[in-house]
């Protein structure tokens, strides 16, 4: 997990517990956490010995609002969910990248959203954008939410551009003639039943990467999800997907009492949507034989 919201309870480890909670219910499950927009440079190069626990002198930048930890459990779905923060390579390389997901024999890559703007470019993106893209020529299951979307299609060739304002709320998800049967996004429901997912984002992606299928659309964002297609035209088992399926109706009403969401913002959230289902879906996918 690209953990990049680690400043925010509810919505940071709170929303990495929904996105494991599939994973949970079908066997056991060890989430191994990064934080490139908090680890430095230097304390990458402690990657070269594979799995590496952070230490709080490998986070300069860490928010101290957030207290540091290097490792929790947490009960789900009945079982012992292990969180460890590891070191991950600040590096560019995406041969070496994929030869270290490799060494610590990680099984899927997700990349949360993000306070950060793909945007307004910072330096320990680029190193993001190498372990995510890495993870995707694999043949590694990999999920991209939100930030996670834009920095995967940014990685792959799109552009990013920034909105005047922010979107918040629930819209009905427009299929393209692929994404109609799509086994991510449409698994769950019966053909021509709608699927909503919950959005909170001024960052856009513009264009479709060349090296994606478009899946859908809203009525305000145009690249709302993509699946990646290998050079022979096969799809693979990675997406990039605009909408937060990990929010939970409890994680927003809490997210507001905490302060982290406005009451508008909250007000702009009323609603279901298909997050869960669509996160029971990719846990389904990585549980199949993939070839990494």
């Amino acid at each position: 997990m690209v953990d990049l919201l680690v400043e925010r309870a509810e919505f940071g480890h709170g929303g990495n517990q929904e996105v494991v909670r599939p994973f949970a219910a079908a066997g056991d499950v060890e989430l191994l956490l990064v934080t490139p927009q908090m680890q430095s440079f230097e304390a990458g190069k402690k990657a070269q010995a594979g799995e590496v626990a952070l230490s709080e002198e490998d986070v300069p930048h860490w928010d101290d609002d957030f207290p540091f930890w290097q490792s929790t459990k947490v009960e789900l779905e009945g079982r012992t969910v292990s969180f460890q923060r590891i070191v991950m390579p600040m590096i560019e390389n995406d041969a070496d990248m994929a030869n270290w997901l490799d060494s610590i024999a990680v099984d899927a890559v997700v990349c949360s959203g993000s306070r950060r703007n793909v945007s307004i470019w910072e330096e320990w993106m680029a190193p993001a954008s190498s372990l995510v893209r890495s993870s995707v020529y694999s043949g590694r299951p990999t999920l991209g939410i939100c930030f996670g979307h834009q920095l995967l299609c940014h990685s792959l060739g799109a552009s990013v551009e920034r909105a005047d304002s922010l979107s918040s709320g629930i819209w009905d998800l427009d299929f393209t003639e692929i994404g109609v049967d799509d086994e991510l996004l449409t698994s769950h429901v019966s053909i021509g039943s709608s699927v909503a997912g919950l959005f909170s984002h001024q960052d856009h992606v513009m264009n479709v990467p060349e090296s994606c299928s478009l899946l859908c659309s809203t009525s305000h964002n145009g690249v709302t999800a993509v699946r990646v297609i290998s050079e022979d035209g096969e799809p693979l088992p990675s997406w990039g997907i605009q909408f937060h399926p990990e929010a939970a109706r409890a994680r927003i009403e809490r997210a507001h009492e905490s302060g982290h969401i406005s009451d508008e913002e909250l007000a702009s959230f009323k609603g279901e949507h298909d997050g869960a289902s669509i996160l029971s879906s990719f846990a389904s996918i990585v549980g199949r034989p993939h070839q990494a």
